[in-house]
């Protein structure tokens, strides 16, 4: 049963148990109408509780109604059911009130909820707005200003200050069942509350509305949920509440049919599904209650501080004393910066510190679960660290590398039970971002695999299993990128140009100003090894910039040049100078902001379908993830995956084979020409 009736002498305790999240399933919003009108006819009742079975109360809608058609009832006519009830309803709040959960909350004449508890409305972060009442009760209830504030981020809040906000009438510090009746009990003889829906809107200050029309639009950049959320918001403040209801669900209906929800769909879906590949179903993780990492460079530090973030004991180590005091000083400007920014407060700053032990002793290491070796990117260094891990540390404990080029399988010769290897390729600043590629190898044993996927969880990353190439899933695709962006200039495009394309398509800088930032000797150094392999990377003017010590923003020059003590890029005569040799023989052409996007988004497509050909990638949101989450593509076109199919792969293929033929572009790969013909990707994928 999804809803289940019990007594507790007059208050009537209404039970949702629809695992796993409560969602507001078919069934579920049937059974709420039919629980309200049947208490309303209970002369016996006096009120009613709304509790939630499981780990959390309702957590919105059900996901697998998002692509199909809403059957009834509607979730604002189940609110409207509960707002109208003869008794007052009392939704008693635990885990997350989300989206269609909260809605259903407001339709409630209280809302009383575990400390613990979050309650938000995050319908913004899927491409639509809420469109159960949402925007036109809440406003009523909290404020525009508040209001506002919580739609138009999507970010849920802590019970405690939903309190404060009005969200929350009381919190309940016991058991929340006992409380929420004993809180019934004491409301059930009193006067019903007046309904949300027919309480006025708070006025707002003269020039309100524009202020937040101003500070939305900066935050949503091209993204439409958050705007038309305001609109319906100020909406819901100016008119009656049936014309607000009926303007919501418009939106709400014409948003959910649109590109960017389905982008922000997958994108959803995926993430879903990416912590738990269904390859590893079954397969048990080693338990993983320590850890150390060997380096404390800015990787090292920032991986030790995401250990510690995640609750888990950490040893650093490092060759020297030095270095090791090096090393603790890094993770804790990690800590201070976060102090600094009122992400944590300095008592958790020095409780994560004091969790940290620094040494140049391996022999510490004998009991560790798992160690990350995050030295630098040479493989004789690391080959030294395994060495000494595979002396030190017990058999059956995880031993992994962090690296973003390297074969972890030359790196893991000589190991001794290499089974229990794996490459993790965390993205800089280890401890922020969200993207953790599993690099197995031939021999890591799947419950290792699994253990990777496990940590990843508990570091509250996205988990990418990449199979071994150079530069694995996302560098190898940003190499493509970078080489695409050279293409662009011998053939008459400027830096500028190419990366405002690139900003205004969506990423948050072009692939100039990128590589200014985070230094073109990085690229320099993996190309000089490329071509050691036999390979040829093709960056005729980046190699020239590197020949002459322009290395980005550190050196005061890279693509661009930089004013001493700005961060400003300008045009610059000498990289110009440069283009213009290298360009000799370059057919030109004039490039608008459509046609550089497809020239370096399109090919990035065509390598990302080598890579799911070749299983170097087993999925193509694998894929997506991996370049949301550590590059930057936009969230809300769904990653370039997702992009060329909603574009349409016949049309990309002819893109491709149109730039491939005035050599601007490799040839169209047969992963590409395949899926093109299948009319999607899913036929290349593992």
């Amino acid at each position: 049963m999804t809803v289940t009736i019990t007594r507790e002498g007059t208050i009537a305790v209404v039970t949702v148990d629809n695992p796993p999240v409560n969602a507001l399933s078919q069934a579920l919003r049937q059974a709420l109408v039919e629980a309200a009108a049947a208490l309303d006819a209970d002369v016996s009742v006096k009120a009613v509780v709304l509790l939630c079975a499981g780990r959390t109360f309702i957590a919105g809608a059900d996901v697998n109604e998002f692509d199909k058609p809403p059957l009834p009832p509607h979730l604002p006519d189940v609110v409207t059911y509960i707002e109208a009830a003869k008794k007052p309803w009392i939704a008693a709040i635990h885990g997350s009130a989300l989206g269609g959960g909260l809605e259903v909350a407001l339709g409630c004449a209280y809302r009383v909820a575990v400390p613990s508890a979050s309650l938000g409305l995050p319908e913004v972060k899927l491409g639509i707005i809420p469109g159960a009442g949402g925007t036109v009760r809440l406003p009523r209830l909290i404020g525009p200003a508040a209001a506002v504030d919580l739609v138009t981020s999507g970010s849920p809040v802590g019970a405690k200050k939903a309190e404060a906000l009005g969200l929350v009438d009381t919190l309940i510090d016991s058991d929340l069942r006992i409380g929420a009746i004993a809180f019934a009990n004491s409301v059930a003889d009193k006067p019903l509350p007046q309904p949300i829906s027919s309480r006025t809107v708070p006025a707002v200050d003269a020039g309100f509305w524009e202020s937040a029309q101003m500070a939305v639009s900066a935050k949503a950049k091209r993204e439409v949920a958050p705007l038309r959320a305001l609109a319906s918001i100020r909406n819901a403040c100016e008119a009656d509440f049936a014309s607000a209801m009926a303007f919501e669900r418009e939106t709400f209906l014409s948003l959910r049919g649109s590109p960017q929800a389905a982008a922000l769909r997958h994108v959803f879906f995926a993430e879903r599904a990416a912590p738990r590949p269904p390859e590893l179903a079954g397969v048990k993780p080693r338990d993983i209650r320590s850890a150390a990492v060997v380096g404390g460079g800015t990787m090292g530090a920032g991986i030790a501080a995401a250990l510690r973030d995640a609750g888990l004991p950490i040893i650093l180590v490092e060759r020297d004393g030095v270095a090791v005091e090096r090393g603790l000083a890094n993770i804790r400007a990690i800590y201070e910066g976060s102090v600094k920014r009122g992400r944590i407060s300095e008592e958790i700053a020095v409780d994560r510190m004091a969790g940290v032990t620094g040494s140049d002793d391996y022999g510490l290491l004998a009991n560790i679960d798992l160690v990350i070796e995050a030295v630098f990117e040479d493989i004789t260094v690391k080959h030294a660290v395994f060495a000494k891990l595979s002396d030190v540390c017990r058999p059956d404990a995880v031993l992994a590398t962090n690296t973003s080029y390297l074969d972890p399988s030359q790196i893991s010769e000589g190991i001794a039970q290499p089974e229990r290897f794996l490459g993790l390729h965390f993205f800089s600043p280890a401890h922020i971002m969200k993207l953790l590629e599993i690099v197995p190898t031939e021999t890591t044993a799947p419950d290792v695999l699994a253990t990777g996927f496990a940590l990843a969880r508990l570091l509250g990353k996205i988990p990418v299993r990449a199979g071994i190439c150079d530069g694995f899933i996302g560098n190898r695709i940003l190499k493509v990128t970078r080489a695409q962006a050279e293409r662009l200039l011998l053939s008459g495009a400027t830096p500028s140009a190419i990366d405002a394309a690139m900003r205004s398509f969506g990423l948050p800088m072009g692939p100039f100003e990128a590589q200014d930032l985070g230094g073109l000797n990085i690229a320099a150094f993996q190309r000089k090894a490329a071509r050691v392999r036999g390979e040829m990377p093709f960056a005729p003017i980046a190699d020239r910039l590197c020949a002459i010590e322009r290395f980005g923003q550190k050196s005061g020059g890279g693509w661009y040049d930089y004013q001493p003590g700005e961060r400003a890029p300008l045009p610059s005569a000498i990289v110009a100078g440069i283009i213009a040799r290298e360009a000799g023989g370059w057919p030109q052409r004039p490039w608008d902001e459509a046609s550089i996007v497809d020239a370096i988004v399109l090919p990035m497509v065509n390598e990302a379908a080598r890579i799911l050909e070749e299983r170097v990638a087993l999925r193509a949101a694998d894929i997506d993830l991996v370049k949301i989450h550590g590059y930057g593509f936009p969230h809300w076109r769904g990653g370039p995956m997702h992009y060329a199919e909603a574009r349409g792969l016949i049309e990309v293929l002819s893109a491709i084979d149109e730039l491939s033929a005035e050599g601007l572009a490799d040839q169209p790969s047969e992963g590409l020409r395949s899926a093109a013909q299948a009319g999607g990707f899913s036929g290349l994928a593992g």
